[in-house]
Parts: C-alpha cells; sequence; structure tokens
C-alpha cells in the first residue's frame, strides 16, 4: 500500500513542480547564455535554471534513472529536448548526443551528477564545450526561502513565492586547450560555482 502511495506520489511531481515554479520570482544577472553554448550549475540547483532558460528551448543531459524519468517529464512539459544518459548509464550515446547538440544549442549540464560528489565538478561540461567549440557558462544560484531534499545534493525546492538570484558566468575554453589547460580549467569553473 505504501510502495503504491510513493508511485502515485512520485507521479504527480512533475505537475507539481510545474505549478510551483510558476510562483517563483526569478532574477537573472550576468550574459545570458547565447545559442549555442553549454550551461553548468550544480545537480542541487536543478529547478530554478531549468524553468528560467525553458521559453528559449534548450537541451538538457538527463540520466536514465527513474529520478530522471521523472525530471524528464518536467523537462518536455518545459519544452526541452532531453538527451538520457550519464558517466554510468548510457554514456557514449549521451555523449555524442550532448555534443551534437551543443553545437547548434544551449544545452543544460549538471557536472556533480547524477551521484555525486555533491558540488565537485567533472570533467564533461570542460571537455564538451571544447569539443563542440562553444562557450561554456556558469549558472550560481541563490534562492530566498526552499526546502533542501536529504539526498547527497540536497535537492533545492524553493518554496510558492521564493525569490531566486541566477547569475551567469561565462568561461572561456580554447579550441587548442590541452589536457592541462582542462584541468585547470575544471578547478577554475568548480571554483566559481562554489563561491557564495
Amino acid at each position: 500500500m505504501l510502495k503504491a502511495l510513493r508511485r502515485q506520489l512520485a507521479r504527480l511531481g512533475p505537475a507539481l513542480f510545474h505549478l510551483l515554479a510558476r510562483t517563483w520570482r526569478i532574477r537573472a544577472t550576468g550574459p545570458l547564455p547565447p545559442e549555442p553554448a553549454v550551461v553548468a550549475f550544480w545537480h542541487g540547483n536543478m529547478l530554478p535554471v531549468w524553468k528560467y532558460l525553458s521559453p528559449h528551448q534548450p537541451h538538457a543531459l538527463v540520466s536514465r534513472s527513474r529520478d530522471g524519468g521523472l525530471l524528464t517529464d518536467l523537462l518536455e512539459r518545459w519544452g526541452y529536448t532531453v538527451i538520457r544518459g550519464s558517466s554510468s548509464k548510457g554514456s557514449k550515446e549521451a555523449w555524442t548526443g550532448l555534443v551534437a547538440a551543443a553545437r547548434q544549442h544551449r544545452v543544460l549540464i549538471t557536472p556533480d551528477g547524477p551521484r555525486g560528489p555533491a558540488r565537485v565538478l567533472k570533467a564533461g561540461a570542460v571537455v564538451a564545450a571544447r569539443r563542440a567549440g562553444v562557450p561554456l557558462y556558469l549558472c550560481r544560484v541563490r534562492c530566498s526561502v526552499a526546502i533542501h531534499g536529504t539526498n547527497w545534493d540536497r535537492f533545492l525546492i524553493p518554496l510558492p513565492g521564493a525569490a531566486i538570484d541566477l547569475e551567469f558566468i561565462p568561461l572561456e575554453i580554447p579550441a587548442d586547450a590541452d589536457r592541462d589547460t582542462i584541468d585547470w580549467l575544471i578547478s577554475q569553473a568548480e571554483q566559481i560555482l562554489n563561491v557564495g
């Protein structure tokens, strides 16, 4: 009985988040990521960034997990094209789709997902931007009132009417960046996202 109830609540999740997001007051500073570009932000902060950029019909990388299926429902409701896969499942297909999409569209990625560790930047966002030949934009998130999940990423759920500040920061990825430069850029991007 309890399992059935949990499944029903999970199915309602995308619709509830869709309604909740309509009450948020989102303000953005910094340049809007152009098209094409890769946009990176922490896994726990995904909802307000996805909501803010939804009018621009971007692409998003989402894992093939059960939670990823629920997130896909929400993102498709918001007009996204979803690329399914992660470092653990469907990685080759996801990587190919991600780089191809980034050459023409805004592609959103959570570089500490889908399993963490939280706020530790994996190479994917930087390498994808370099291979696609597009800029990388980092997005920091601050929220006035929210609750946090208990999972590894402390998933941010802004409460109704929350004021949310997004800050977009461009990070140029040289086309000729070597391994040492990529490692330095990964370190820089992680530091930028962890400020504040």
